[in-house]
């Protein structure tokens, strides 16, 4: 794996708008929960103390984790490499064994969304055709086994 994070300027615009959401509304949500609980009394057994402090947990990871993620990451913009898989653009491949086209748009790792088709540089399809330009065929080691495909499109 590699240690560079990259990100889109669409992923980066949607890390700072996660980063407002957690600091300006869920931040000031929580303490206040926080505080209604500890104001319930015995905190030893107070089931809803409990889950504030974790949410609060899960909540101050998230925000160091974007904040992080934010201040190191290199935003990749359109270079005007036309024709060349790279970081950011979108590929439409053709899967040679079963003739089914998938588009996906290749995106660090940050911001990887299988669901959406936003796949990592760093997955094995993603890594695979990266430099490659349209009409190459490329071979993948997959979890699932090799997997053959052709280039169709490179936007």
């Amino acid at each position: 794996m590699s240690s560079e994070i990259f990100l889109t300027q669409e992923g980066k615009e949607k890390l700072e708008r996660e980063l407002k959401e957690l600091v300006d509304v869920k931040r000031p949500e929580l303490a206040v929960k926080l505080k209604d609980a500890i104001a319930d009394g015995d905190l030893k057994e107070n089931a809803n103390y409990h889950d504030a402090k974790e949410q609060q947990a899960f909540l101050e990871a998230r925000i160091r984790e974007i904040e992080s993620i934010l201040r190191s990451a290199t935003i990749v913009e359109d270079s005007g490499a036309k024709g060349i898989v790279q970081i950011g653009c979108e590929v439409t491949i053709k899967d040679l064994e079963y003739d089914d086209e998938d588009t996906y748009r290749i995106v660090g790792a940050a911001e990887s969304d299988p669901d959406r088709g936003y796949i990592s540089n760093e997955s094995p399809i993603g890594a695979a055709l990266l430099g490659k330009k349209k009409g190459a065929k490329v071979k993948v080691q997959t979890p699932g086994g090799v997997m053959s495909f052709k280039i169709l499109e490179i936007n």
